[in-house]
């Protein structure tokens, strides 16, 4: 099988690319980087050499402006981006019989207090990339060829809080950690086991979104209180309540789930704890 993924050298991407690559699969690399096999700017999508397509089976679509806060302060910027550029390539990758799994986020779904969250839930995004996702989904949800995964944090042993608590560990530091700020977080294994299932079911799966989230819902203060433990109690940190500017752009709390996940046995089981322990699994902290 031939997989294009765009923005092949971002975060989450890059773990998919090496699955990939282990189970035998051809990759194709797109995005801007010089490591790329083909070019593409999403603010000119246009340029972009669509022909290539043709050999492909499936286009991951990583590629996004991810900040919520730069989506917010450069909203137009962004939206050319992250919908303009981005629906522009996705409809000329169904054009060329390409089957396209869309990233998207559980920043669709808005913020009602108590909701959880599910593929049938209605989307209200109330925020800048919230919105720019529910767009992308709106334009293409009816449309044979396409799916979308809905993801919330994802965390893994180069995620930015992770990164940025062993960072403050090794160097002695005392690590902020912001409270309250709750998501259904899920590991990157997960999230890689996910796609590998809905690329293997994409027939059979009938609903256009699945919801790739964890069980628990899970706060920084857990996070945090994991990496002490495995750290040793290494790790320092005192909690601090975002300032209000913080939540204009993030809901304080998301709660989602799936409707799937369980009953068609998309991930193993196991506790955050178990799932997080195994993720940090060879990563050197001290």
């Amino acid at each position: 099988m031939k997989v294009a993924i765009v923005g092949s050298s971002g975060y989450i991407a890059s773990y998919l690319r090496k699955d990939l690559l282990e189970k035998g699969h051809t990759v194709m690399d797109i995005g801007r980087s010089g490591a790329d096999t083909e070019y593409l700017d999403l603010n000119q999508p246009e340029a972009f050499r669509y022909p290539v397509l043709e050999t492909a089976d499936f286009v991951v679509f990583t590629a996004a402006v991810s900040s919520p806060d730069q989506c917010a302060s450069h909203y137009s910027q962004c939206w050319k981006v992250n919908v303009d550029g981005t629906a522009y390539f996705i409809r000329q990758a169904l054009g060329y019989g390409c089957k396209v799994l869309f990233f998207s986020s559980d920043a669709v779904f808005g913020d009602m207090p108590g909701c959880i969250y599910t593929e049938e839930s209605r989307t209200m995004a109330v925020t800048a990339y919230g919105e720019m996702k529910k767009a992308v989904e709106d334009k293409f949800k009816k449309k044979k060829g396409f799916k979308a995964i809905r993801l919330p944090y994802v965390v893994s042993k180069n995620d930015r809080f992770v990164t940025y608590c062993l960072d403050c560990a090794r160097g002695g530091h005392i690590a902020e950690v912001y409270h309250p700020f709750y998501r259904n977080c899920i590991v990157m294994s997960d999230v890689v086991a996910a796609v590998a299932w809905l690329m293997d079911h994409f027939e059979s799966f009938q609903p256009f979104a699945l919801n790739v989230a964890g069980r628990e819902l899970v706060s920084r203060i857990r996070i945090a209180d994991e990496l002490c433990w495995l750290a040793s109690g290494g790790l320092e940190y005192i909690i601090c309540r975002p300032e209000s500017w913080f939540f204009k752009n993030r809901p304080m709390v998301t709660r989602m789930k799936s409707l799937y996940l369980d009953t068609e046995g998309v991930l193993a089981e196991g506790t955050f704890t178990e799932k997080f322990r195994r993720e940090m699994e060879g990563v050197v902290l001290w």
